[in-house]
């Protein structure tokens, strides 16, 4: 396996105490996904985005690393080939639990991103309406969230890792996202071994030649450990 590719999603963080959009009885269950995680919502309603990313933000601020953050750092460091990380998830779970080089395609709520310049920064814990970038001066920060009908980062990046890896893993990803959803079908394109790690089947459980099922802190870790021990 000279290229492992593993692409994580909402599961690996559930553990740790983070939701997702699809929770039953999460806390934002109230909102419309549309009013708080498009461009279009912004426009609308921005203090009501700031502050639902204000509430994330702290939440994941507070959160720790879980068994399966570790494992996946853990097989960073060991593994003698290449292991990618890709990530769906905005918090810095990964990073916390000692992985390098993460790959955040839908943006990191720890980043504030200027509308108007293109200027990043790091978040303050409140955003306000109108926050001044530090760069043009434009009131125009907002979190560095890819939204829906936003182009997802680093995608030339990660798909030339599909194309040249031996090994792709999903974990915790529910299959209904795009284009995170269609990374099994490249990778399988490109002769990789594909394996689902879930608490259940995906959408596109199908597409994987293995699939296993549990707890991402139950099951990461020992997958990864025969990983190593294959060597």
């Amino acid at each position: 396996m000279d290229k492992i590719v593993v692409l994580t999603g909402a599961g690996i963080s559930a553990e740790s105490g983070l939701g997702t959009f699809r929770d039953a009885g999460g806390l934002w269950e109230r909102h419309r996904i549309e009013d708080v995680a498009s461009p279009e919502g912004f426009a609308r309603d921005p203090a009501l985005v700031q502050g639902f990313y204000n509430a994330r933000r702290a939440a994941a601020a507070q959160a720790q690393p879980n068994a399966a953050h570790h494992a996946l750092a853990k097989l960073q460091d060991a593994h003698p080939g290449e292991v990618v990380l890709v990530t769906q998830n905005v918090d810095a779970l990964h990073e916390a639990g000692g992985a390098t080089s993460v790959l955040h395609m839908h943006g990191e709520l720890a980043q504030a991103l200027c509308a108007a310049c293109g200027h990043r920064w790091t978040a303050p814990a409140d955003m306000r309406v109108g926050e001044p970038c530090p760069a043009c001066a434009a009131p125009a920060g907002r979190p560095d969230i890819v939204w829906f009908g936003e182009m997802p980062y680093h995608m030339d990046e990660i798909l030339a890792h599909l194309e040249t890896c031996s090994y792709f893993a999903a974990i915790g990803t529910s299959g209904n996202v795009y284009p995170a959803a269609g990374f099994v079908q490249i990778a399988d394109a490109a002769g990789a071994h594909c394996v689902e790690l879930n608490l259940e089947a995906s959408s596109v459980r199908s597409d994987f030649a293995e699939a296993r099922e549990g707890r991402a802190t139950e099951i990461v870790p020992v997958w990864v450990e025969e990983l190593l021990a294959e060597g």
